[in-house]
């Protein structure tokens, strides 16, 4: 019996041939190795491009294009203006942002969720214990002239990237600015990622005395072994930021034996695969065929196989406020992921 070969379209080889060679890039040479100390695990680094936007593009009748990237605000309003067909995005509050209207978004955004990829985070606020501070409002009360390591700062940079809005809208409820630090004699570290190296140089040499960052997973056991301590994000401040969609959490103890007790501060988990709510259907459904079906190569940040079930089970890992689109609820329904109901 003869086996009936199969093979794709020209084009479709020269299209997938280039998207598996771009994923390869970065487990090339060019890539190098870092450690994460808390969850002692190496990470991969790479001198290769994580800037993101794909085109598919369609030019045959009745054809389907689609459009991705990964990344913060300006994606989610990319979407929400049918540039994108699909943005990746982190943390899940940027997207609850953009659905409520609230934080930079003026008005409600017409998104909704394909699927929500696991990634535990939370924003973190530490001070060296020797600095003597135990509360956010003692930084403003005192006019403490802190020497911060924290993310990228600029106007542009905190419109569109979801960790420095939320690092400013805390310092902000708590009634300081950057601004305010450096008039008070402070300095500020500005690193590209929290797990950057230039942070844990300068948490093992002293040379800073505090730590406004998300990356928790990344920095967080490096800085209690340097001295350093928690700052809840409680009270008024919590209030102000659970207003805007934010969600109340804690640094736990127990991912964090080291320290005394839960410290209360908000959410920064999940990653979520937002899409337009005029989508069709049938194109939201493909795209939650297409996460199945390559489940196995997709990347997850909890060190865990891909579990279909979790990306639409609104968990700790992976929280959504944001609607599942009407395509994606029917396949999780259809294949047994989502219980009806829900």
């Amino acid at each position: 019996m003869n086996t009936v070969k199969h093979r794709y379209s020209a084009e479709i080889q020269r299209t997938r041939g280039l998207l598996e060679l771009a994923a390869a890039l970065y487990d090339t040479s060019l890539s190098f190795q870092t450690e994460r100390a808390a969850e002692q695990a190496m990470q991969t680094e790479s001198r290769v491009g994580y800037s993101l936007t794909l085109a598919l593009t369609a030019t045959r009748e009745k054809g389907v294009s689609f459009s991705f990237a990964a990344d913060g605000f300006r994606e989610l309003q990319a979407v929400s203006r049918g540039k994108l067909s699909l943005g990746w995005i982190n943390p899940s509050v940027a997207a609850t942002m953009a659905f409520r209207g609230k934080g930079l978004f003026a008005k409600r955004q017409p998104i909704r969720t394909i699927a929500v990829f696991p990634s535990y985070d939370v924003m973190a606020f530490a001070v060296h214990e020797s600095t003597g501070i135990t509360s956010l409002a003692q930084i403003r009360k005192e006019r403490i002239p802190l020497r911060v390591s924290t993310g990228t700062i600029s106007k542009a940079w905190i419109k569109y990237s979801p960790t420095m809005f939320t690092v400013t809208a805390v310092m902000k409820a708590a009634g300081f600015t950057f601004a305010n630090l450096r008039q008070w004699g402070g300095k500020i570290q500005s690193v590209t990622r929290p797990s950057h190296a230039d942070r844990r140089e300068a948490l093992e040499k002293g040379t800073i005395n505090a730590v406004f960052d998300e990356g928790i997973k990344s920095w967080g056991q490096s800085a209690i072994d340097a001295g350093f301590r928690y700052l809840p994000v409680e009270g008024t401040i919590l209030k102000k930021l659970t207003a805007i969609g934010y969600r109340a959490s804690v640094l736990p103890k127990s991912r964090f034996p080291a320290l005394p007790s839960d410290v209360p501060t908000v959410d920064f988990s999940g990653w979520p695969m937002v899409v337009n709510a005029a989508m069709p259907e049938d194109v939201a459904y493909a795209l939650c065929e297409a996460i199945e079906a390559r489940k196995a190569l997709m990347p997850t940040d909890n060190f865990k196989p891909l579990d279909m079930a979790q990306l639409c089970a609104n968990d700790p890992e992976a929280p959504f406020d944001v609607p599942l689109h009407r395509g994606a609820k029917r396949f999780y329904l259809e294949k047994g992921y989502l219980k009806s109901g829900l």
